[in-house]
This record gives C-alpha cells, sequence and structure tokens, in this order.
C-alpha cells in the first residue's frame, strides 16, 4: 500500500509540474499578445487620425469658399 501511494504521488507530482510549466508557457503567450494588442491598438489609432487628416484636407480643397470668405 504504502509504495502504492508513493507512486500515486510521484505521478501528481509529475502532473502538477507539466501543468505548471503549460501554465507559464501559456501566461508567456497572453503578456506577448497584450504586447502586440496594445501596439497595434496605438498604430490603428495613428493610422486613423491620419485617414482623418487627409479626408479633411480633402474635403477643404474640394469645397471651395464663399465668394464673400474671400478677402
Amino acid at each position: 500500500m504504502d509504495k502504492e501511494l508513493t507512486e500515486r504521488i510521484t505521478r501528481i507530482e509529475s502532473h502538477l509540474a507539466h501543468l505548471e510549466h503549460l501554465y507559464d508557457q501559456l501566461n508567456h503567450v497572453v503578456l506577448d499578445h497584450s504586447r502586440q494588442l496594445a501596439r497595434l491598438t496605438t498604430q490603428q489609432q495613428k493610422i486613423s487620425q491620419t485617414v482623418e487628416t487627409i479626408e479633411l484636407d480633402r474635403i477643404k480643397s474640394t469645397n471651395p469658399k464663399p465668394p464673400h470668405y474671400s478677402t
């Protein structure tokens, strides 16, 4: 009985070590994805602002001012 218990504890410890390793790997992947998401969000905001500026400039250039605005 003592030998069975020892083997069972050994298997449980082995599985636990494997799970801890998987947890560490998953945590690393999640942190990497979080960093990438933050970087991509920043890039997307910059691109969005650039496109908005370009669009506003295009609208201003194709929409002439009325004569009474001319000086």
